[in-house]
């Protein structure tokens, strides 16, 4: 990732400030010298324990206390939450530090510093795949090989977008000299391949097929590849589409602005009118497949929404898998639409979501195409992390030149190889409404006293 002119003095310090031990709030800073990169900036959704808590951002204190560091601009993988959640809080700490992302994710960013009033302290910079970019004395070689981070990966033959992942770049690191790999272990425990996004074509058809009354589809906001696959279904089979949920509505805005999700304006209705049209010519895309309290789906199981009712001969498609430690609100939701009289289609009913993320024939592949001399397993939890490396050592990495780490170890590269170093704090930053960092565990252990024992 990084130049330098004299490699044995310099060092590159790689430090995960979130990502690591946890599926969330993804954030790693490239240090070298003065000099540094981030990253992605992401969020994590709130466990059942932590009260109040809206979500969770990373801990970037490190960055703050260092005065003498320069950063030269936050690079983002892509648009997920989990990557790009917290970047209004890292912009207004760092103003004038640039954004560099691919189209679609730079359209969702821009949006999100807009609502947060902030865009006039970064300047959002494009770039498409596949281009070089270099920032301060940032490259894609180290002076001792390449580090090659995957971000979000799998290999999907049948890609809906039809862009097959590029195995002649990923086999060219290898003859770099791949020094570092930093791969996403999210799948690591799960046998196989993960299917392609493909099968789910078949899946929507036949909920577009059978169903007698209106669908709302559920998943998330920032996936827009699978809005598309809902609006190609909806136009095959005569239905309108409504958009309930402001981010939803805003990311297929900028979507369709971009020219990334193709359909026609006379696809779309606004979701006030949907009671104008007939139940069996309606589709609704609604927010909340983890079931966040706050979010539409949410609203619908409660009772709440003001536009929207949950009837009888409703059909709703959750096309999502519950994050890790999200299962219990999930489950809970299917429960309360179930009681409100709708036909709830989830994995394992039919395969109406398949993960973004590669199983362990994936990993092989990922680690056999580049071939690293050292491998990092990022982006899971110590279980995942753990079986990540495992799979490693099955692929011809020596097991000394595997480190498993959690959010704050340090890494280091010099001439003599990678070692880990001091430990800074990693932890959780919690957001409750516009208060950052102000609460702590104690506060959260005083509000589930409250909550069981109430107060006089």
């Amino acid at each position: 990732m990084a130049k330098a002119n004299n490699s044995n003095s310099t060092k590159l310090r790689i430090i995960p400030l979130g990502g690591l031990g946890e599926i969330g709030k993804n954030m790693t800073v490239f240090e070298m010298g003065n000099d540094a990169i981030i990253v992605d900036t992401g969020l994590m959704f709130p466990a059942n324990d932590m009260l109040g808590v809206d979500y969770i951002i990373p801990d970037f204190k490190y960055l703050q206390d260092r005065k003498d560091l320069k950063i030269h601009a936050i690079l983002y993988t892509h648009g997920h939450e989990d990557h790009t959640g917290a970047v209004q809080h890292v912009i207004n700490a760092f103003q004038g530090v640039p954004i560099y992302a691919t189209p679609l994710t730079a359209g969702l960013l821009e949006n999100k510093l807009k609502e947060a009033r902030l865009t006039q302290y970064t300047k959002i910079n494009t770039f498409m795949a596949g281009d070089t970019i270099k920032v301060g004395p940032f490259g894609i070689h180290t002076p001792w090989g390449v580090i090659v981070h995957t971000g979000d990966f799998k290999f999907d033959h049948t890609p809906v977008d039809g862009q097959a992942a590029d195995y002649a770049r990923l086999a060219g690191f290898q003859k770099q000299g791949a020094l570092l790999l930093m791969a996403d272990s999210t799948n690591a425990d799960r046998p196989g391949w993960t299917p392609s996004e493909a099968i789910i074509d078949g899946a929507f058809d036949q909920v577009f097929r059978e169903a007698k009354g209106r669908i709302m589809v559920a998943t998330f906001a920032s996936l827009i590849s699978r809005v598309q696959q809902v609006a190609n279904t909806a136009m095959r089979y005569g239905r309108k589409m409504a958009i309930a949920g402001y981010s939803m509505e805003k990311n297929i805005d900028i979507a369709r602005k971009l020219g990334i999700l193709k359909a026609p304006d006379s696809l779309f209705v606004d979701v006030q009118r949907v009671g104008h049209l007939p139940d069996n010519q309606v589709v609704i895309m609604v927010t909340g497949a983890q079931g966040e309290p706050s979010a539409v789906l949410a609203r619908l199981a409660n009772g709440q929404h003001r536009n929207l009712e949950v009837e009888e001969g409703d059909t709703i498609v959750l096309s999502s898998h519950p994050i890790p430690g999200n299962e219990e609100m999930v489950f809970r939701t299917i429960n309360q639409l179930i009681r409100r009289g709708a036909n709830v289609i989830y994995d394992p009913i039919l395969p109406v979501h398949v993960s973004g993320h590669g199983s362990q024939e994936e990993m092989r592949l990922m680690l056999n195409l580049v071939k690293p001399k050292y491998f990092m397993p990022v982006h899971g939890e110590l279980r995942h992390l753990r079986a990540h490396a495992k799979l490693a050592v099955e692929s011809g990495v020596a097991e000394k030149n595997i480190f498993v780490c959690e959010n704050g170890q340090v890494i280091e590269i010099t001439s003599k190889g990678l070692r880990t170093a001091e430990r800074i704090p990693g932890g959780y930053v919690f957001v409750d409404g516009s208060g950052v960092g102000d609460i702590g565990r104690a506060v959260i252990r005083d509000r589930e006293i409250l909550s069981r024992d109430g107060f006089l």
